[in-house]
């Protein structure tokens, strides 16, 4: 069983340095002490805040660092570029007519980060 996915959850992005936090707006109407997810809360400085730095060379900000060091290594500061919504998601609960989010869900960024839900913002409900 997986647990559902709330605002305040934790997220992390494999090429960010830092954890972010997923912000879910009330408009979703399914609330705890926090609104629940579903898998359209996945717009990038709304819903998915940014990871600290980028660490990778597919992003242009990164590569355009590095070039401008003499091709040494050089982050660059996070903001994720995500055009697709959580995956999986529930086959079975929905929250605002679509699959609710899970902390099984993961979601891309388009630099090629992979984003996970590290805790779910709650601890109690359990999804089926």
């Amino acid at each position: 069983m997986g647990q559902f996915v709330c605002g305040g959850a934790t997220l992390k992005c494999s090429f960010g340095v830092a954890p972010s936090v997923l912000t879910v707006l009330p408009a979703n109407g399914v609330l705890t002490k926090m609104p629940y997810a579903n898998i359209m809360d996945s717009k990038p400085l709304v819903n998915i805040l940014p990871f600290g730095m980028c660490q990778t060379l597919s992003n242009p900000a990164v590569a355009a660092a590095t070039a401008a060091k003499s091709g040494v290594f050089t982050p660059a500061p996070c903001v994720p570029a995500v055009s697709m919504p959580w995956a999986p998601g529930s086959p079975t609960v929905l929250v605002a007519n679509m699959p609710a989010l899970n902390n099984s869900s993961k979601c891309m960024c388009s630099f090629g980060g992979v984003i996970e839900i590290v805790n779910s913002g709650q601890v109690t409900v359990q999804m089926p």
